[in-house]
């Protein structure tokens, strides 16, 4: 088991290194462009993510939410974007799949108090006073 691991461990990086080759003898030095416009954005969404944390677990705080899966959330998106730091195509596929998958929040379904409605929606109750 160990050996197969291992094997998985290191065709990772051979497999990177010969399709960078051959994109690079293919499309020239766009792959290059290509890897550094990724690489920043990578490190922009690790950037954003480190802003965003505490404002989302307090959000799922607050609401009574469970705040793992607000963890859970930025950890996928920090890792996705350390994946696109890393030079090669299929980090960049990686990366790509972690941030399509959606997250379900609890937060984001109405309460059972916001889905009621009122027994008549024309009525506006309130208190009013004249002023002459």
């Amino acid at each position: 088991m160990r050996l197969i691991l291992m094997l998985i461990l290191l065709a990772f990086p051979i497999a990177e290194i010969w399709i960078l080759v051959s994109l690079m003898q293919q499309y020239g030095w766009w792959v290059v462009l290509y890897l550094v416009v990724v690489a920043i954005l990578g490190l922009q969404l690790i950037r954003d993510e480190k802003l965003l944390f505490s404002g989302r677990m307090m959000q799922s705080l607050m609401q009574g939410a469970n705040p793992i899966k607000a963890m859970f959330g930025s950890a996928r998106n920090i890792f996705a974007g350390v994946l696109l730091i890393i030079p090669g195509v299929m980090t960049d596929v990686i990366a790509a799949a972690l941030l399509m998958i959606p997250i379900k929040n609890q937060s984001q379904k109405p309460s059972d108090y916001q889905s009621k409605k009122a027994a008549n929606d024309d009525v506006i109750e309130g208190e009013f006073h004249r002023e002459d």
